[in-house]
Formats: structure tokens, C-alpha cells, sequence
């Protein structure tokens, strides 16, 4: 984002601090972002912060003070108000999720714009944030079954196979499986429980059931429960949650729901930046 300011106008090597204030009410994320920013690109300036991070913001309130250079602070208003911007965008939209879901966890996903900052800012709102990157935990998905069990005779037998071929000793802390109806749920289940019970422990997979809807994950919470693999299992409700349909989620079963909705298309926090002339 710096190269690509190009090195932006000229201004004078006058000292002077400028105020960041809150143009709308929301929670503050990216304050390691900003502080990293200044120490290796505009190292003649200091910041203060008036709410930390984590910190909700009234319209109105000082977020930060910057001072230095004229050059370098007018250099990296616009960068710092987008990143500030854009991370407390997301902190608030996923504070407003949490507060909706209760005791349901709300995680993101994979699909970012940002990568880890993207991530950092959905933490910062109090959601999950699941996966980090690809190595952070095994994830089964529908496109890996062919691949790694060519020659089951249908998908049931393959999430079956796949989940009892796992390498326990390095995935059985954090595995996820892709199940698109109630019977892979099954199968993924069946097959995590008799493989934990041969080793004598206790660690649970995470179903992530597809696009299954509230009322389907509900189905395959009950029928984990009456089969007695409910212990065994997360959870997970992901594909077109919404917002609007939270209430419905909380009474399905599920321990959490993810979406990308949380950090992706969300609008930034508005926040503006003025020099002090007092």
C-alpha cells in the first residue's frame, strides 16, 4: 500500500500532529497493523492511541494522535485511514454477529480479501477464526474424496475410508470434514469414534455441514444424538448463512456457523483525519 502511493505530493519538514477521530460508533482493529506501518515506512512519526484495540469508538472520539513531519504524516494519512478503516469495519460487523448468535460460535472463513488481517480484525470482534492457512488444520473436502479414495464404491464408503486412514498422532486435534447430508454426517462420525476409541481418547472432528440449513443441521444433530456420536462431533453450519436467520441457527444444534460475510464486502468504518492548528 505504500508503494503504491508512489511517494504521494510534497509537503514541509514542519512538525505537526494531526487527531484521527471516529466519524461513525464501532470497534477498533488494526492498531498493530498501524504501528508496524509507521516504524518501517515513516519512522519520524509517533502515534498515541486514545482507544485501544479492541476499544469501541463513540462518533466524535479521538482514535489517534500522529505527529511528525508534515511530509510523512500527510504521506500516510490515506494508508493508515484504509487499513484502520477497513480492519474496524470488520471488528464492528463481527462484534454485531457475536452479539446476535449468544453462546453459538461465529467463525470466518478461508475466503478473505486481506489474509490474515482480515482474520486478526474478525478476532479482534470476538468471532472465530478458524483455519489460519492450509497447514494450520486438516480439512477434507468433497473434491478431496476422489483423490484419496479412488476406489470406493460410493462417497459414504470414501468418508468412511478417509476419516480411518487420518494420521491421528499429527490431525486428531483439528480435522474437518465436508458432509452434505445427513449420511456422510454419519459415516464421517461412525468412523472418528471407532478409530478414537481404539486409541483410547477423546478428541472430537468437526462436521462441516454444507449448505444443509438450520433445519437440516438439526436433523443430523438428532440423529448424531439417538446414534450416540454426538460427543464425537463440532458442529459446523456454513453455505448462505445470513444474519437474519441467526435465531433459527441457535436452536439447530450446531456449536458454530461460518461465513464469509463476516470480513468480506463489509463497509469500512468511517474515520477522518485532521491537522491541529491550536
Amino acid at each position: 500500500m505504500v508503494a503504491d502511493e508512489h511517494g504521494g505530493g510534497q509537503s514541509t519538514n514542519v512538525v505537526i500532529s494531526a487527531v484521527v477521530t471516529a466519524k461513525q460508533s464501532g470497534v477498533i482493529a488494526g492498531q498493530c497493523v498501524i504501528d508496524r506501518m509507521i516504524q518501517q515506512h515513516f519512522a519520524s512519526c509517533n502515534v498515541s492511541w486514545s482507544i485501544e484495540e479492541g476499544g469501541r469508538a463513540a462518533v466524535g472520539d479521538v482514535v489517534l494522535t500522529i505527529e511528525g513531519i508534515a511530509d510523512s504524516v500527510l504521506r500516510c494519512e490515506r494508508i493508515m485511514l484504509n487499513l484502520l478503516g477497513r480492519m474496524s469495519g470488520i471488528a464492528t460487523n463481527t462484534a454485531e454477529w457475536v452479539e446476535s448468535s449468544n453462546s453459538m460460535g461465529v467463525a470466518c472463513t478461508r475466503k478473505t480479501e486481506w489474509g490474515l488481517l482480515d482474520k486478526w480484525a474478525v478476532h479482534i470482534g470476538g468471532g472465530l477464526t478458524h483455519r489460519l492457512d492450509r497447514s494450520d488444520a486438516l480439512m477434507i473436502k468433497e473434491n478431496d474424496l476422489p483423490a484419496l479414495a479412488p476406489e470406493a464404491p460410493d462417497e459414504l464408503s470414501a468418508v468412511s475410508q478417509v476419516v480411518m486412514e487420518i494420521d491421528m498422532k499429527t490431525h486428531a486435534s483439528f480435522t474437518v470434514i465436508e458432509v452434505r447430508n445427513r449420511e456422510q454426517a454419519l459415516a464421517a462420525a461412525g468412523a472418528w469414534a471407532e478409530v478414537q476409541v481404539e486409541r483410547g481418547e477423546c478428541e472430537k472432528i468437526v462436521l462441516l455441514l454444507d449448505n444443509i440449513g438450520p433445519e437440516g443441521c438439526a436433523e443430523v444433530h438428532s440423529k448424531l444424538m439417538s446414534e450416540g456420536l454426538r460427543a464425537w462431533c463440532i458442529l459446523e453450519g456454513s453455505g448462505g448463512v445470513k444474519k437474519s436467520q441467526l435465531d433459527q441457527w441457535k436452536t439447530s444444534g450446531v456449536d458454530l456457523v461460518s461465513t464469509s460475510v463476516l470480513n468480506r464486502g463489509v463497509a469500512p468504518l468511517d474515520l477522518s483525519m485532521r491537522v491541529r492548528t491550536d
